[in-house]
C-alpha cells in the first residue's frame, strides 16, 4: 500500500508514522458494561435491553464495551457471544458504537472471534494480550504481530489494550508506540495501573502518536488519571455514568476541585466495588451496584466468579445511597 492510501477499511498509511482516519470518536465515556444474567444462569437478554437502552441515552456517553472482563465475555460460548454484541446493538438502535473484547489465546483464534464480532454489528475491537503473556511474557515483536494480523484478516478497527505493570503482559513504551502505529489502531484503554509508567510515558506518547485516543480504565485511580486522557473506558462506567462525564469534563477543563469534588462524592462506591481483595470481584459488585440503581433485578454471576460475601450488598447498596446515585426511572 502507497503512504497516504487508503486500505477500504478506514485506515490511512500516514507519513508521520501513525495510523489516522479509522474508528470513531471516544473522547468521553466508554462503559464496559457488565453481562446480565437469569437466576438460572443464561444470559438475560430483557436486562441487556434495560441496560444498554439507558446507558445509550446518556449524553457523553460514545460507545459501550461487551465481552470484556466486567461482561464475563471469556464465559461465554462463541454463540452467547455473538448474540450478546447483536443484542446491545439492538439495546442501543445501532445509535452508538459497540465494542467487542477480543480474548482469544492464540492469533488465528482470536483473527476469528474479531471477523464473528465485526459481522455481528461490532465497530471496533477491544484486543486483550494472549493470556500466556500474564505468566511467561512474549517475545520481541509478538504484540506488534498479533494486532497487525487481526486487524489484517477481520477489517475490524482496534484498541490497544495495556495491562498492569505487575503482569508480564504490559506492554513496554516501545511496544505501545509500535501498535499505536499500526493500521486499524486508533485508541488504546491504558491500565498500567503504575503512576510512575502513567506520569512519565502517557507524555510521550502524546507526542509520538497524536491521533491516539487515549483512554484510562483506572477505575480505582481515576481522579489521578482524568487529566491526561480523552476518556474514561471503565467498568465504574455502569453505574456512574452521569459523575464520570462530570469528571471527564472537569479533566479537560484542567479544573481540580470540580474533579476533586467528583471522586470524593463516588469514593463510597469506589471503595464498595474496587477496594476488594481481588480485582475481579469488581464485577459482581457492580451488579449489585446496578440492582441499587433499578437497572438489574439480582447479581448473578457465572464461575469462576463467585458471589461475594453476606453482607456485601447491603454494604453496596448503603454506598450507592451515600455517593447520592438515584434509582434510574
Amino acid at each position: 500500500m502507497a503512504v497516504g492510501q487508503s486500505d477500504g477499511n478506514g485506515a490511512t498509511n500516514g507519513t508521520n508514522g501513525h495510523t489516522a482516519q479509522v474508528g470513531f470518536d471516544m473522547r468521553g465515556l466508554t462503559p464496559a458494561r457488565v453481562t446480565p444474567f437469569t437466576e438460572t444462569g443464561d444470559v438475560d437478554y430483557e436486562a441487556i435491553q434495560r441496560l444498554g437502552s439507558w446507558l445509550g441515552s446518556i449524553d457523553g456517553v460514545k460507545g459501550l464495551v461487551v465481552l470484556g472482563h466486567a461482561g464475563e465475555g471469556t464465559f461465554l460460548t462463541q454463540n452467547e457471544q455473538v448474540d450478546v454484541i447483536k443484542a446491545f446493538v439492538k439495546s442501543v438502535d445501532d445509535k452508538i458504537p459497540i465494542i467487542a473484547g477480543i480474548t482469544g489465546e492464540g492469533t488465528e483464534v482470536a483473527a476469528e472471534e474479531a471477523k464473528r464480532a465485526k459481522d455481528a454489528g461490532a465497530k471496533a475491537g477491544l484486543l486483550y494480550p494472549s493470556h500466556g503473556w500474564l505468566r511467561f511474557g512474549y517475545q520481541p515483536g509478538a504484540p506488534q504481530d498479533r494486532y497487525r494480523r487481526i486487524y489484517e484478516y477481520s477489517g475490524l478497527p482496534l484498541i490497544l489494550f495495556q495491562y498492569p505493570d505487575n503482569t508480564h503482559a504490559t506492554y513496554s513504551l516501545q511496544t505501545m508506540l509500535d501498535i499505536a502505529a499500526l493500521p486499524g489502531v486508533f485508541a488504546m484503554k491504558n491500565g498500567v495501573r503504575n503512576m510512575r509508567r502513567w506520569d512519565t510515558e502517557i507524555p510521550i506518547i502524546r507526542a509520538e502518536r497524536p491521533d491516539l485516543q487515549i483512554l484510562t480504565c483506572h477505575d480505582e485511580y481515576l481522579l489521578h488519571t482524568a487529566f491526561d486522557v480523552d476518556g474514561m473506558l471503565v467498568g465504574f462506567g455502569n453505574i456512574a455514568p452521569e459523575a464520570l462525564i462530570e469528571m471527564i469534563d472537569a479533566g479537560k477543563a484542567k479544573d481540580y476541585p470540580r474533579a476533586r469534588a467528583i471522586h470524593d462524592k463516588l469514593l463510597p462506591v469506589t471503595k464498595s466495588v474496587y477496594h476488594r481483595g481481588s480485582h475481579m470481584e469488581g464485577t459482581v459488585a457492580l451488579k449489585h451496584a446496578l440492582v441499587a440503581r433499578g437497572i438489574l433485578n439480582h447479581a448473578t454471576v457465572r464461575s469462576p466468579l463467585l458471589p461475594l460475601p453476606e453482607g456485601a450488598d447491603a454494604e453496596i447498596h448503603a454506598a450507592v445511597k451515600q455517593s447520592r446515585l438515584s434509582k434510574v426511572a
